[in-house]
């Protein structure tokens, strides 16, 4: 994992991202693995405030966000990182958290799918892909949808630029360290994110 992340991943991109400055990266991201054009996206505020009165704020996610497609279709997409320890219990939890805090929202909107994106830095499944989606039936007739990404597993080609999956999965496993500075020349979010990661660092004090 990109050593950037280590102390607190959850928390540290929660602090990072959660904002309306850097809803571009987020919009990157999720476009980039769920494979979407967003027309529209919105923070869930509630998320950091709900976090600090949780026995463990550092593993409530990093980002809570409801997003518009091309086609008008609403979803709320959970991002978060999952360390090894009871990762089904985890990532079931959380998505359970992320469908239900609609509830919360105070605009009326109608409850919309809900897709969550979890990042391992273990391996997981026995697929040796490392991007995999996991589909669950419910009984309210929509399918449960967990995306898993597992870090160890990805190897970039060599023999080619890495087109932006590869380039965020490069930046987000930090084990191939000579692939990082073509990343953050040509994949201005990514570097973006870094730049914030940095300034985080230099200004972050214990707590």
């Amino acid at each position: 994992m990109n050593r950037k992340f280590v102390s607190k991943s959850n928390r540290v991109l929660r602090k990072v991202l959660n904002s309306k400055e850097n809803l571009d990266i987020l919009q990157d991201f999720i476009e980039t693995f769920l494979k979407i054009k967003i027309k529209e996206i919105k923070l869930n505020p509630y998320l950091e405030i709900k976090s600090n009165n949780l026995p463990s704020p550092e593993n409530f996610g990093i980002a809570d966000v409801r997003v518009k497609v091309e086609d008008q279709q609403e979803l709320n997409v959970g991002i978060q990182f999952i360390d090894g320890y009871y990762a089904q219990n985890k990532m079931l939890l959380y998505y359970a958290q992320i469908h239900s805090n609609q509830l919360e929202y105070e605009d009326n909107r109608e409850l919309a799918k809900t897709i969550t994106i979890n990042l391992l830095d273990f391996d997981y499944l026995k697929s040796n892909d490392y991007f995999n989606k996991i589909t669950i039936p419910s009984k309210t007739g929509n399918e449960i949808e967990l995306y898993v990404l597992e870090l160890p597993k990805f190897m970039p080609s060599s023999q080619k630029l890495l087109d932006k999956q590869e380039a965020w999965m490069a930046y987000l496993c930090g084990k191939q360290e000579n692939l990082i500075p073509e990343v953050l020349n040509r994949f201005d979010k990514i570097k973006k994110l870094d730049h914030l990661l940095e300034k985080y660092w230099k200004n972050e004090t214990m707590e």
